[in-house]
């Protein structure tokens, strides 16, 4: 686990940031073990266009990967028949048998035949964020399973295990910016980078439940496409492109919508509520200067890759 310690050493809670390496699959690998990096993802657009005959929405947004992470190590067990789970940083609740991670590995070891094995997970992405923080870890398993024990998953598959899941799991496979529509699951492959550009994420201690963030929700096909609307200029976004949660968020918690408007306030080119809440990012041209506007809340930040 020295590895893992090491790693630890450099994740931060507070803008230590975590989007200054670029991101990849598979960090460190041995023959036994495997040290990864499940990062978050944030939601630019996000448009709740119609409700099914299921119960479900179907959306339309861009997924975008960001360097804030978790670290999960994967070793094959010296010491159990299926496995072990330990967790340090932000406190997991529950029993680890609800956890994603595991829900992975359940779900893999299912259809194939590995090892038992060791996880330990130092968890840095907040819960509750409209990050996919879980279903990074979730993907990110599969994904380190696949490759360890050599199982020779196609990406495809491994997105349609993945989607067993969670709706956001099959995101982190390919882990690339991406146009999703249906109920976040069938995507489109899209040009889009924001390379150099820094984006600071700031997440206050508010839970928002799904219910919530459909309360004021109307179910609308916009007249422009988000997939239209991403490729023109980001100085053009602010007024283009919007989150449809973010009605019912901002109304019953003026907090989130004033950290949206301090961003902005401090120079953003863009800044959003990512999926459902509660987090907000703004992206900015160049690294915007320090204040205390939020040292109440998660802070990370860092140029993006």
């Amino acid at each position: 686990m020295n590895g893992l310690k090491e790693k630890q050493k450099i994740m931060k809670h507070k803008c230590g940031f975590i989007c200054n390496y670029k991101l990849s699959t598979i960090n460190y690998q041995l023959s036994t073990n495997m040290l990864l990096f499940p990062n978050a993802k944030i939601n630019i657009g996000l448009n709740v266009v119609e409700k099914r005959a299921d119960g479900y929405h179907n959306i339309e947004t861009v997924f975008y990967p960001i360097g804030l992470s978790d670290v999960l190590d994967v070793q094959v067990s010296e010491s159990c028949s299926d496995y072990s789970f330990s967790a340090s940083g932000i406190p997991i609740d529950g029993d680890p048998e609800n956890n994603l991670i595991v829900k992975a590995y359940r779900l893999l070891r299912s259809q194939y035949q590995f090892p038992a094995i060791d996880i330990s997970l130092a968890k840095q992405i907040p819960f509750g964020a409209g990050l996919g923080g879980g279903s990074a870890d979730a993907a990110f398993m599969l994904k380190a399973l696949n490759q360890m024990f050599e199982l020779k998953i196609t990406p495809k598959k491994l997105e349609k295990i993945a989607s067993l899941l969670g709706a956001d799991c099959p995101v982190f496979i390919k882990n690339k910016p991406i146009f999703a529509t249906g109920i976040g699951n069938v995507f489109t492959p899209i040009k889009l980078s924001l390379k150099g550009s820094f984006l600071l994420l700031v997440k206050p201690d508010i839970h928002v439940s799904t219910p919530e963030a459909y309360s004021l929700v109307v179910p609308q096909k916009p007249e422009i496409s988000l997939l239209e609307l991403i490729q023109k200029p980001m100085n053009e976004w602010k007024d283009l492109i919007k989150n449809d949660f973010e009605k019912s968020v901002f109304s019953n918690h003026p907090e989130i919508e004033k950290i949206k408007n301090d961003l902005y306030a401090m120079g953003a080119m863009y800044a959003s509520m990512s999926g459902s809440g509660s987090s907000v990012y703004g992206i900015f041209k160049t690294i915007p200067e320090q204040n205390d506007l939020f040292d109440n809340y998660f802070v990370a930040g860092g140029v993006l890759k």
